[in-house]
């Protein structure tokens, strides 16, 4: 069950990418959108699995009734203030999952976000195996979502995170409850390497404060003083695009910085670059990071929370600087920009390190997840899938 199966990002490409190959092992999977903006999903699913809408708002959201700012004080109101996504729960979204959830009466549910986590965990009968699965770590919510995983979570049959960073944040908050890490799985391993010939830096993610691209620009300035042959190339859209574009012209970076928005064809971009930039001021797990790393590029990143140091070695297969660190940020930029055999080493142990995230090792483990909860087994907090 997810938020928008219709949308971009890398937690629906990577729930998706999920969702097929659990159809390919021969489970039957229904994926459930709990709204619905576009007339067709962005990402390939496979047609064997069944696609559910629970609100569509294509002709636009329609106004709650009069009785929302009660309502919101009633017991029916589930999600809570400072949930990422809280403007999409009105009261007919919300009141839409709850019923969904609520006539469920067997399987497995896998939930994909507090909102549909904390829905799941007070609505879905105990009938149904409950499984929430968390993209963001624990410590980048504010207090009243904390609060309410605290309260709530321990309900679950099994909390799957991304991260063993995470995995322990979460163990610490919820004594008892089974907490498994599973990381996403890339949508494919074996990737076109880059050939390190081109003088550019990717970087990619919605444009908005969390991915930093507001530290970048400023830290490829410093780049482009030095080597002005460089590019940076933004890939995303967001809310943040006029500020961001502002920020290009304050600099004078108008040559060399551009914001491409979507793109369908970013593996192809990735395998033109030379290197990929990772400014986010927080992460769960930065997949399309992970996407880059199978294109054989190095990383320059911030040691944000969480992420980039669980999946990087600082100097093996790519640069980690403190974070909103941005001189750190430009002199790691500028360190790779000029060494085309220190690219060409630490992108190749980048395509190795991505290896342990394709899908032929990750799915497996979901499917004897889901296989060990099936048959009942529902140890305690230090229950791991095996490899």
């Amino acid at each position: 069950m997810m938020l928008h199966a219709y949308g971009m990002g890398g937690t629906i490409r990577t729930v998706v990418n999920q969702a097929n190959a659990m159809v390919a092992l021969g489970h039957e999977v229904e994926i459930v959108s709990v709204v619905r903006r576009r007339e067709a999903p962005q990402f390939a699913i496979d047609p064997r699995i069944s696609l559910v809408t629970l609100v569509d708002q294509r002709d636009g959201r329609r106004p709650d009734s009069f009785g929302r700012k009660a309502w919101r004080r009633l017991r029916g109101k589930i999600v809570p203030r400072g949930e990422f996504a809280a403007d999409y729960f009105t009261e007919r979204v919300e009141w839409a999952a709850m019923e969904y959830v609520s006539g469920l009466r067997d399987g497995v549910l896998v939930t994909t976000r507090p909102a549909l986590n904390l829905i799941s965990a007070r609505r879905t009968p105990r009938s149904v195996i409950r499984v929430a699965q968390e993209h963001m770590n624990l410590s980048a919510y504010p207090e009243t979502i904390r609060r309410e995983i605290a309260r709530h979570y321990g309900r679950f049959d099994c909390v799957a995170v991304l991260t063993r960073t995470n995995q322990a944040e979460y163990r610490r908050l919820l004594p008892g409850t089974p907490v498994v890490q599973i990381p996403n799985a890339v949508h494919k391993a074996d990737q076109e390497h880059s050939r390190q010939v081109n003088p550019v830096v990717v970087a990619a993610g919605r444009l908005v404060p969390q991915k930093g691209f507001d530290l970048l620009i400023p830290a490829f300035a410093q780049v482009v003083a030095e080597r002005p042959e460089w590019r940076l190339r933004i890939f995303g859209t967001g809310p943040r695009r006029t500020q961001l574009a502002g920020l290009i012209e304050q600099h004078g970076l108008g040559e060399h910085v551009s914001l491409r928005g979507r793109t369908e064809r970013l593996d192809q971009e990735l395998a033109d670059a030379s290197v990929y930039a990772l400014s986010s001021r927080f992460e769960g797990l930065p997949m399309v990071m992970i996407e880059a790393m199978t294109h054989a590029l190095p990383v320059a990143a911030f040691d944000c929370p969480t992420g980039p140091r669980d999946v990087l070695t600082d100097g093996v297969d790519g640069l980690l600087v403190p974070p909103r660190d941005v001189d750190g940020l430009a002199a790691a930029l500028k360190r790779l920009v000029a060494d085309r055999d220190l690219r060409l080493r630490m992108g190749l142990a980048a395509a190795e390190t991505s290896r342990a995230y394709a899908p032929e090792v990750v799915m497996p483990r979901w499917d004897d997840l889901f296989s060990r909860l099936a048959e009942g087994d529902r140890p305690g907090a230090r229950f791991e899938p095996s490899l």
